[in-house]
């Protein structure tokens, strides 16, 4: 008898242990950079990987040998198949969790290439200080959720909502800790919803 106490209060220890750290965890529940991929609307991906094979096709063909050597395949099979088919197997590529820093760069290149008045728009909102590119150099912290909501709503009526999910996702899973008011706002608007 004496063993049964013991036992529930260790269990409820472990309880009250579990719902304090499970309260809020941004990294428990960001997407990661590979997860980005595995979740983005088809049309941002096509729009990603037409910018890379006209602007930047030297990593669009590197990117492609990477992911061929981690499966052992040779580059020259997926060369010669159609755009779409090689893109998708790349985005199914860049899905996975050992790749996950090579999406992040291909993302970076990405929106700083073809996004940039996106990621200015949203810097200027926020009244953060960025370069011609809409890139800072230190990540401030973080603005009020009411603000926040205020420049993603004005984002997505200027940009397509596709683009700036996968953008704002990007945003937060990027830097170590992120912004909890972004999160939130992440968690809570299924406009930013990737899947």
């Amino acid at each position: 008898m004496q063993r049964a106490p013991a036992l529930l209060r260790k269990h409820n220890v472990a309880r009250a242990c579990l719902a304090r750290t499970s309260a809020y965890c941004a990294r428990c529940t960001m997407y990661k950079t590979n997860e980005i991929f595995a979740k983005m609307p088809a049309p941002v991906a096509a729009a990603l990987f037409t910018h890379l094979a006209e602007k930047e096709p030297n990593l669009l063909q590197a990117t492609l040998t990477t992911l061929c050597q981690q499966r052992k395949i040779r580059p020259v099979y997926f060369e010669r198949k159609p755009r779409t088919e090689r893109y998708a197997w790349i985005r199914e590529g860049l899905s996975r969790k050992q790749n996950a820093d090579v999406a992040a760069h291909i993302l970076q290149i990405w929106l700083v290439g073809a996004q940039s008045k996106l990621l200015c728009d949203f810097l200027d909102g926020l009244g953060i200080q960025h370069d011609e590119h809409g890139t800072i150099e230190e990540l401030p912290a973080a603005p009020e959720k009411a603000k926040l909501a205020e420049v993603v709503t004005d984002l997505l009526g200027k940009h397509d909502p596709g683009v700036v999910a996968v953008y704002l996702h990007a945003f937060q899973a990027t830097d170590e800790n992120g912004w909890a008011t972004l999160e939130e706002l992440l968690r809570e608007d299924s406009r930013l919803s990737l899947g």
